[in-house]
Parts: structure tokens; C-alpha cells; sequence
């Protein structure tokens, strides 16, 4: 959009809000000011501006206000015009390339937006609105409170879910700003406002423009965040430590969909350095999907053996077998594919996606809401589906499209090394210090906020390791429940005596020998506690008398081909059997 009759001027004072004076060519004038939110930073003595002459004869102030200029950076003061600079933009065929319709000031329930649109039976509503507040490469709308600028995103949203589309188009009147966000000191409602609109469907886009004396024109998309500025600008900070202080993990090497997924699975509930011996074991069994998919359960269960949550190693063949029926063998490539796989949530197909592939989702885990908790100071209970829907929604806004990968991995590597739980955290050495609120609050040893979690059932339990000569008995567990399908020494409910073991014995077919009691042991699942007692029994003729389904095998046979939960690792050590991360370690 192009002025006429456009005069540089030198600021002077201003009056009230709506006048302004300036000098002209020597000559003192009044200028009337359409745009009264920045006036007070922008409008110095001395100041640059550019003021056009009005065409009307009739009125009292000649001249209308048109731009500053500020460092160097015009800046255009023209509250009105930008929906005409948008309407021309559109017209050009920007955003809804072959409009059928574009018409201004449209009314829509109770409200009248700035435009509306039409092209090839899409109808379409836009709200328009100016920015001119800035700081830093920073700006913000409104600059003062406008319950009129809620309404107006409030029943867009309303719009939406009656077919139509919406956008709210911020027109930044400068060029040159790194992104835009709601003003939340000023007016908070407005941006939670947008925030609900957008989780609607309406689209929040901003642009900034090419601005000079006497002209103003679209010039490119700016970003718009809506949830955590904070989280923004620790993008390239934290980009370049993770360059730098990434650790060498084997998972991180030959990246492939199919190694990303296998870690990230493993390294659920399980510590990293515990992780590496079972991964190379895993990879060197099973190299591919398809080894994967067609592999047997008592294999996949050994190689997961002492790593718990068994569920996940059959998750992860249903997904297998997903992959080789669903696509011929070939990993997906979108989120939404990668997110259909059984067993893979919100955390695991954004790893996958964003660490193989480059698509910009989040991946939200513990040392990640620690981090994000600590670095927006936020009191949510890291434990409730909303404070980590909040999370996910932030940080998505903000991936750096050149670095998803490892802004993505750097925020999990930071949890994991400086942001650490339990008051430790190393803020000294934290690249994000300087932008970090708990830490300017003094909260980083409050945050984050973790409701603790039921007290765990506690079971008593008895673990009898029958023995006759080499042979030991052991037997497989239910196909469903805790521990299914795995192998375990015979066990009971309750804390049975040195008689009740031989009386049990005797019912099952057995003639005991010799009795000895074994130290207690315990065993930590996630809502049970297992509060153990065990005897080594004797026996004679094991195989031949018993009456219950068991497996009879020398210790060698059991620690080979048999998965052994490590909830009994304590008693196969009286086998001299290793079992979980013990043998993982030794053998991988």
C-alpha cells in the first residue's frame, strides 16, 4: 500500500493521546495520532516521523501521524490500515491463491470481522490486527486491554465449529522481529483466549512488513508463540550445548527408525547405562522389523529378561508385524502412522518421528516436563495429562525446523545431566540459566510439583527352588497378568514355615529330603511389593512324582533358554544362574 503527500517531520510533544505536534519545515503543526498504544516509548522529542496531509479541507488536524522512525527501524503508526495492506496482500493472490470473494467488515453473530473470504467453496473469516509494540525483537499484541479483541477470537472459535474457517492475522507494522506473542502482562485473557481458538481450529499467523515513508507492504511469516516465550528463547542456547555435550550412545550411532524405537522402549522405567548391554544383544538378534515380527516369544521374552514391563517387548511385535503387514516392512514415515503402532504413544512417536525423520512433534518424557516445569516455573502437577498436554503444546510451537532432532534430544539430554531431580540440579553448569524462572525465584528445589503415588500393595510371598540332583523345577506363568507368559521359580501367597513347605511338598506329589531356609528377599513392582521367603528343598524323583505342571532342567538349560524375571534373581543366584541385567551385561 502506497501515501500520498507524505511530510518528514520532527516530533515535539503530545498533548492528550489522540494529538500530537511536530515541526514542519520549520513550521510547528498539529497531528492527529490513530495509533495511541506505543506512543509513550516511540514518540520522543526529536523523533523522526513521517505524517501525511489529509484531503479534507474541512478538518481541524491537517495532518495524520504515518510512521517513526526508531534505531534505524521504521515503524508504521497507521491503525488503519492493516486490513487494507492485508486485503490488498490476499487480492495479489497470497494465502487463498484464486479468491473468489474477499470482502471487508463481515458480520458473524455478534461480532464483525475484518474480512471475509471465498475460494472454491471454502468460506472464511479473518480478524485483523495491527502490532506496533516491540522490544528486543519481540512484539506483542495488545498493548493495552481489549475485551472487544477476546470477543472477537471467542466467536471465531464459534465459527469454526460451524464450518467455517478462521484465521486472526497479526499484521507486524516493521520488519525484522524474531517472533510475536499475546501480551500477558497487559491483557492474560487475551492469550489464553487465542490459545483456546487455535486448539479449535482457528489459525493464528503473523507477518511483518516492508515499511517506509510513504509506502507499507507484507513482507514474511513471522513466528507466533502462544504458550512459553521462555521456551523460545532457549531453543538456540540449548541447540548448541547439546551439540556440544552430547553423550556417545550406541542408539545415537547409524540412526534408523528401527534403532531409535528399540531404545526408546527399552529406556522406559530402565537407566541408561543398564540399557546398552540389552540393546546390542537385542540388535544383534533381532537386526530388523521383520526379525522382529517373526520372532518367538520365548526368545523375545529372554532378551528382555530382567527388564520388566514385558508388555512392551509384545507391544513391540504386534507393532512389528504392523509394520511388515501394514507397510511392507517399511518403518512409516508421518506421526500419525508412527502413533497408530500398538504400543506407541505420544512420547515414543515424537523420539521416533523427530530423532529419524525430522518431523517436528514433541517428545515430552520425565527429565522433560522436570526441565520444562523448572524453566517456566510452573506449579502444574507434572503427573496430570493436562500439565503434560501443556508441555507437549509449548514445546510443538517452538522446534526449530533446521535442529528438531536435537532440540528434541537436547531437552531430554538436560534433564538428564544438569536439570536432575531431588534439589541436585546444576545450575552453575545450565546453558538455560539465564532465562530459567525457578531458578531467578528461588524454586528449583520445589519444582516440579509430583503428587506422590498410592502407597504400593504389599504381598508375602513363599519361593521354593525344588532341587533333585542337577535338575531344578521351574514353571511358566499365566498368558495375562503380572509377569505373563515368563518363567519362575514355584511360588506361593504367604510366608510359609519350615513344616508348610514340607506339608505343600508332600500334596504336590513330592518327598522332601531336606529342607533349608534362604534369607528374605524383596521386589519392587510398580502398585506391588513382593515380600519374599525361600527354601531350597531336596527332593527325590522330581520329575517323576510331581503332580503339577513343571519344567525339570539343569541350571545351565534354565539360564539358557529360560526368561527368568529378576523379581527372583536373588534366588537363582543359590543356582549360581544369572538372570536380567547381571547376564545381559555378562553376555551381551
Amino acid at each position: 500500500m502506497n501515501y500520498e503527500r507524505i511530510k518528514k517531520a520532527k516530533f515535539i510533544e503530545r498533548p492528550n493521546r489522540f494529538i500530537a505536534r511536530v515541526e514542519i519545515e520549520g513550521v510547528q503543526e498539529t497531528v492527529h495520532v490513530k495509533n495511541t498504544g506505543r506512543c509513550a516509548e516511540l514518540l520522543r522529542p526529536g523523533a523522526e516521523v513521517f505524517v501525511q496531509e489529509s484531503d479534507n479541507p474541512e478538518r481541524k488536524t491537517k495532518w495524520d501521524l504515518i510512521a517513526v522512525k526508531k534505531e534505524g527501524r521504521m515503524i508504521n503508526m497507521d491503525s488503519q490500515v492493516p486490513n487494507k495492506v492485508v486485503k490488498e496482500w490476499i487480492e495479489a493472490g497470497n494465502l487463498f491463491p484464486g479468491a473468489s470473494l474477499i470482502r471487508p467488515e463481515t458480520t458473524y453473530g455478534n461480532s464483525r470481522f475484518d474480512l471475509y473470504v471465498e475460494v472454491q467453496g471454502r468460506k472464511i473469516f479473518i480478524e485483523v490486527k495491527g502490532v506496533t509494540l516491540e522490544e528486543e525483537g519481540v512484539v506483542r499484541f495488545p498493548d493495552a486491554p481489549s475485551e472487544r479483541a477476546v470477543k472477537h477470537v471467542e466467536e471465531l472459535a464459534q465459527a469454526v465449529k460451524a464450518g467455517y474457517e478462521a484465521y486472526v492475522f497479526f499484521v507486524v507494522q516493521m520488519r525484522g522481529v524474531r517472533y510475536l506473542t499475546p501480551n500477558m502482562d497487559t491483557h492474560p485473557a487475551f492469550g489464553e483466549a487465542l490459545r483456546r481458538a487455535k486448539e479449535t481450529g482457528v489459525h493464528v499467523i503473523a507477518y511483518d512488513c516492508d515499511v517506509t515513508k510513504d509506502s507499507i507492504s507484507i513482507r514474511e511469516n513471522v513466528p507466533v508463540v502462544l504458550y512459553s516465550p521462555v521456551l523460545k528463547e532457549a531453543v538456540e542456547p540449548l541447540v548448541k550445548w547439546y551439540r556440544a555435550n552430547r553423550r556417545q550412545l550406541p542408539w545415537r550411532e547409524n540412526v534408523t527408525p528401527y534403532r531409535v524405537w528399540v531404545s526408546e522402549i527399552m529406556l522406559q522405567q530402565t537407566r541408561v547405562e543398564a540399557v546398552k548391554p540389552y540393546y546390542e544383544r537385542f540388535l544383534k538378534t533381532l537386526p530388523t522389523v521383520q526379525d522382529l515380527a517373526a520372532a518367538k516369544e520365548d526368545t523375545l521374552l529372554k532378551l528382555w529378561e530382567g527388564l520388566g514391563y514385558y508388555n512392551r517387548i509384545r507391544n513391540m511385535q504386534k507393532a512389528a508385524q504392523q509394520i511388515v503387514y501394514d507397510y511392507n516392512g517399511e518403518f512409516p514415515e508421518s506421526y500419525e502412522a508412527i502413533h497408530s503402532l500398538t504400543g506407541i504413544g505420544n512420547y515414543t512417536a515424537g523420539a521416533i518421528g523427530s530423532f529419524a525423520f525430522g518431523i517436528p512433534k514433541p517428545a515430552v518424557d520425565g527429565n522433560v516436563m522436570r526441565v520444562f516445569s523448572r524453566l517456566t516455573a510452573s506449579y502444574e502437577d507434572i503427573m496430570k495429562a493436562s500439565a503434560r498436554s501443556m508441555a507437549e503444546k509449548a514445546i510443538e510451537e517452538v522446534i526449530p525446523e533446521d535442529a528438531v532432532s536435537d532440540f528434541n534430544q537436547g531437552l531430554i539430554e538436560l534433564g538428564a545431566l544438569v536439570c536432575v531431580p531431588n534439589g541436585e540440579a546444576k545450575c552453575g553448569i545450565c546453558p538455560l540459566a539465564h532465562i530459567c524462572r525457578a531458578r531467578a525465584e528461588g524454586l528449583v528445589g520445589e519444582l516440579p510439583i509430583k503428587k506422590k503415588a498410592k502407597d504400593r500393595r504389599i504381598e508375602k510371598r513363599t519361593v521354593l527352588i525344588f532341587k533333585d540332583g542337577e535338575s531344578v523345577a521351574i514353571h511358566k506363568r499365566p498368558a495375562e497378568g503380572l509377569l505373563a507368559g515368563l518363567y519362575e521359580l514355584p511360588n506361593e501367597l504367604g510366608e510359609m514355615t519350615r513344616k508348610e513347605v514340607i506339608e505343600y511338598s508332600r500334596t504336590i506329589g513330592l518327598a522332601p529330603i531336606r529342607v533349608k531356609k534362604l534369607p528374605a528377599a524383596k521386589h519392587i513392582f510398580s502398585h506391588i511389593e513382593w515380600q519374599m521367603t525361600g527354601y531350597v528343598v531336596q527332593v527325590d524323583e522330581l520329575e517323576k512324582n510331581c503332580r503339577e505342571s513343571m519344567i525339570f532342567a539343569s541350571p545351565a538349560e534354565v539360564e539358557k533358554e529360560y526368561s527368568i524375571p529378576s523379581a527372583f534373581s536373588k534366588y537363582m543366584q543359590y543356582l549360581n544362574i544369572e538372570v536380567g541385567a547381571d547376564r545381559a551385561g555378562r553376555k551381551g
